[in-house]
């Protein structure tokens, strides 16, 4: 799976990082949905941490379409709120 932070970049990401991103993710979906802006900017973080530290980068001349794009990591919980509206709760 390609995904881009945004502002930053891409990273191919795959195996059970996947599978740990959509438990990551729904901390996310859960902290904006129940309006923790605490839970949701611990939340965001790990997960872009998750991304840069086990997916690999694309290079710049890499051109590849992104499955998922996230958000800058300083997106406020309600930027996020409209951002993660009609987002899916699971990856695969």
């Amino acid at each position: 799976m390609i995904i881009r932070i945004a502002t930053e970049g891409q990273y191919r990401v795959k195996g059970s990082t996947l599978d740990r991103l959509d438990e990551m993710d729904n901390a996310i979906l859960d902290a904006i949905e129940h309006g923790d802006e605490k839970a949701y900017t611990e939340a965001l973080r790990a997960v872009v941490e998750l991304i840069r530290s086990e997916g690999t980068p694309l290079d710049d001349e890499t051109l590849a379409e992104s499955d998922l794009i996230l958000p800058p990591p300083d997106t406020t919980l309600e930027e996020a709120r409209e951002m993660f509206a009609a987002y899916p709760r699971n990856l695969r």
